[in-house]
């Protein structure tokens, strides 16, 4: 079996966004945080749900294995036993993202997907993000405009926490004194400047930076041959 690829490494940084997280339900978006939630639920998240995007709670092949109608979709949201990985055109250094314009938002540059359920993914459930390309047009000093909440606005919504970011890069937290990004992991063959250069405001860096966990050979084989045959993660990170 050759070893890890970087689209790998960044399953397996995804698919950790999820441990200890018990019975929640899980809503990844994008091919490597949907890889991740699925290879978390088949090794150390057993009790993780997993849906199909509409009706069903699903099994990793995805079979379904349970019905969750839309009113208790919103109790699921509200009640902060979901955890969403979302995208980011924009996100800074207190975790606020943007999904929304690029530019003045009365006139801007480029129109985006909009706020969508950024807004009450942030506030009431744990929101972790995904960025397949890391650099200074989306790692910002300051977002455009605010769809997903970060720190230094939740004022201390109950369910508002952003576990970790994960880019091609590495693995980002907010485990500092004013709840900004630190710099959590590297993926191999990446570098601290490396990281600094791609990002617009400056990160917290610790002495010692750890390399992002490697996948077990058995995690290796699930994704290879049970999870994602059809190679749609190498697609998302090339390297």
């Amino acid at each position: 079996m050759t070893g890890p690829t970087r689209a790998e490494y960044c399953v397996i940084a995804c698919a950790e966004a999820w441990r200890d997280d018990g019975e929640v339900l899980a809503s990844p978006m994008g091919p490597i945080p949907s890889i991740g939630a699925r290879l978390a639920r088949l090794t150390f998240a057993p009790d993780l749900l997993l849906t199909d995007g509409e009706a069903l709670l699903v099994r990793p092949d995805g079979t379904p294995e349970g019905w969750l109608p839309y009113r208790e979709h919103l109790a699921w949201v509200t009640g902060g036993r979901r955890h969403v990985m979302m995208g980011a055109s924009q996100i800074d250094r207190f975790g606020n993202q943007n999904i929304s314009c690029i530019g003045d938002w009365e006139r801007p540059g480029r129109q985006l997907l909009g706020m969508r359920g950024a807004p009450v993914n942030t506030l009431n459930n744990p929101t972790s993000y995904w960025i397949p390309r890391h650099s200074r047009r989306v790692f910002v000093e300051r977002v455009d405009m605010v769809c997903g909440v970060g720190y230094d606005r939740a004022a201390g919504a109950r369910y508002h926490r952003i576990p970790r970011v994960v880019s091609d890069l590495g693995v980002f937290d907010f485990a500092t004194p004013d709840r900004s990004m630190r710099l959590a992991s590297l993926h191999p063959g990446v570098t601290v400047e490396q990281v600094r250069q791609a990002t617009g405001f400056e990160l917290t860096v610790p002495e010692e930076v750890p390399a992002t966990r490697e996948p077990t050979g058995e995690e290796l084989r699930l994704i290879r041959d049970v999870v994602d045959p059809a190679g749609a993660r190498a697609r998302e990170v090339a390297a």
